[in-house]
C-alpha cells in the first residue's frame, strides 16, 4: 500500500462503469460498520438491496445524485454519495443537499481520504445551489460521530433511521455551505 506520506489518491466523478466496484465497496464498509454483532436477516437484506449493481447504477444515472470516488493505483478505496434538493424535517430547507454515504475502506482510513471526499462533496453541493449539506450518522459509529464536528458540522437532532422494519437512532449533522 505504500508509505502514509506518499499515498497517491485520485478523485473523480463516478460513471455507471464504477457501479460494480462502488456496490462491493459499499457492502464491505456497510458490514464493517453496522454488522458489529454479526449478520442477521435485516442486515443481509439491506446490504443486498442497497448495494446491488442495479441499485447503484440507477443512483449514478439520477440527475440529482453525485458519486465522487477515491482511487489508489486504479483501485476504488472510497466514495461520497450526495443527493441535491433533499431536505429533512429537522432542516426544512428544500435547497439542502444530503450526504447519503461517505465510505472509505478500512485499510485506507487515516490518510485524509474521507476529509477530501467530504470537501469535494461540499464543493459539488454548493455548485449545484445547495445552501447546506447534511448527514445522518448511526449512534454506534464512533469514528463518524467524532469526524463530522471536526469538519464544522453541527449536531441538530437525533432522528430515527428505518431499514428492513427496524428503527435505529442516528444523529443529524449539518453545515452551511459558503457558496450555497
Amino acid at each position: 500500500m505504500g508509505d502514509r506520506k506518499t499515498l497517491d489518491v485520485t478523485f473523480r466523478s463516478a460513471t455507471t462503469a464504477d457501479a460494480l466496484c462502488i456496490a462491493v465497496l459499499g457492502m464491505q464498509v456497510f458490514l464493517d460498520t453496522y454488522a458489529t454483532d454479526g449478520i442477521r436477516d435485516a442486515i443481509a437484506r439491506e446490504v443486498l438491496e442497497s448495494f446491488s449493481v442495479t441499485a447503484i447504477s440507477a443512483l449514478i444515472a439520477r440527475a440529482d445524485t453525485t458519486f465522487i470516488v477515491a482511487e489508489v493505483n486504479d483501485h476504488l478505496v472510497g466514495f461520497a454519495h450526495l443527493t441535491t434538493h433533499t431536505s429533512h424535517p429537522m432542516i426544512g430547507d428544500p435547497q439542502a443537499a444530503e450526504l447519503k454515504r461517505l465510505y472509505v475502506q478500512e485499510r485506507f482510513t487515516g490518510f485524509g481520504i474521507g476529509w477530501q471526499l467530504l470537501r469535494r462533496g461540499e464543493t459539488e453541493a454548493a455548485s449545484q445551489g445547495a445552501s447546506m449539506l447534511w448527514a445522518t450518522v448511526w449512534v454506534g459509529n464512533e469514528r463518524a460521530l467524532q469526524f463530522y464536528p471536526r469538519q464544522g458540522y453541527a449536531h441538530i437532532g437525533s432522528p430515527m433511521y428505518e431499514f428492513q422494519g427496524e428503527a435505529h437512532e442516528n444523529l443529524l449533522y449539518r453545515k452551511v455551505l459558503l457558496n450555497g
